[in-house]
């Protein structure tokens, strides 16, 4: 058993993670499973001491404004997180973490950490559900998590949702299933004007109709490692995607011939050689790419951790809009 702690980037960025190895080459690897106080050690999220503290705006205004401030876990410092009105309630990493562990009633963490200078803090455990996909062929495992995630600065909400996570390559796969996406509900939210308190309940019916999603998930993703194709139709495909841009703007067309001839070698790759040949095997290329081959900005890690963690909602969408052209086409 394996975690990591990734902390390359100060206090830009923490995080740490059961089982795989360090990601992207970072990180420091442990060699045993951790309670939640020790992932939240580990992750350098214990003992922020997140509160509010008064501001002034200039101008005039007849709201109350209020910083979120946290103690810093490198240095100690004080450090301000956002601006937040009068209605914002205060959660601490601890109570997050308490909020998961009460949902699933003592399930194991698998990954912990925060990313946007504290901002932003998240958490996953393991659910007690692989889905197989094609057991008597491809057998292609995919993991299932309980994701719960926040803001310290007003810009989320807590949620909780569950996450399917491919095994061979650890990109994460959240889709919108059912007709038009309008399938089971992923998520539960409770906004920083309510309390966690009193929501355990509600959240682990909102996990119950998760677990919907999963059945549903799960037809959907069976559906499409049945169903082949060849490579002219995944280069179809991904052209369909990222389409060829019409003029060599700032070498836009250097940049698609390397993203297409990126796509192509994990299609035929090691992650992929199960599933190869496959709708499911084509979108797989396709999310892995935008989960773990992205360059950091200016040596800055934390699009690519938000991307490979699963809630970062733009990442999110991209994918349902890839899900989208992989359904048209591989299925007309």
């Amino acid at each position: 058993i394996m975690a990591h702690m990734l902390e390359q980037y100060g206090d830009m960025a923490s995080f740490a993670s059961l089982r795989e190895p360090a990601r992207h080459g970072l990180g420091t690897v442990l060699d045993h499973e951790v309670t939640t106080s020790e992932m939240l050690e580990v992750a350098h999220l214990a003992g922020w001491n997140v509160r509010l503290e008064d501001v002034t705006l200039p101008g005039r205004s007849h709201r109350s404004y209020f910083a979120t401030v946290r103690d810093n876990p490198f240095d100690g410092q004080a450090d301000v997180l956002g601006v937040v009105g009068e209605r914002y309630n205060v959660l601490q990493n601890e109570d997050l973490f308490a909020f998961g562990d009460a949902i699933l009633d003592g399930a194991r963490w698998e990954t912990a950490g925060s990313i946007k200078s504290g901002t932003v803090v998240f958490g996953s455990l393991a659910l007690d559900r692989e889905i197989v996909l094609d057991p008597n062929g491809a057998t292609d495992k995919v993991n299932t998590y309980l994701l719960v995630h926040t803001s310290h600065d007003g810009s989320l909400a807590i949620q909780a949702s569950i996450t399917p996570v491919r095994v061979v390559c650890q990109n994460t796969l959240n889709m919108a299933v059912g007709p038009r996406g309008r399938g089971a509900k992923q998520s539960f939210r409770i906004r920083h004007t309510s309390t966690v308190q009193g929501k355990v309940a509600a959240a682990r019916e909102a996990l119950g109709l998760a677990h919907k999603y999963l059945d549903e998930f799960d037809v959907l993703a069976q559906s499409m490692i049945e169903q082949t194709i060849n490579d002219e139709k995944f280069f179809d495909i991904v052209t369909a995607v990222y389409p060829k841009p019409e003029q060599d703007a700032k070498g836009s067309l250097t940049k698609w011939t390397n993203k297409i001839d990126t796509l192509f070698d994990i299609y035929n790759g090691e992650t992929c050689v199960n599933v190869k040949g496959t709708a499911w095997g084509a979108y797989n290329a396709l999310t892995e790419r935008l989960d773990w081959y992205k360059t950091p900005r200016n040596g800055n890690a934390e699009s690519v951790l938000a991307a490979a963690s699963g809630f970062d909602a733009a990442t999110n969408a991209e994918k349902n809009r890839m899900l989208s052209v992989v359904k048209e086409l591989a299925f007309a």
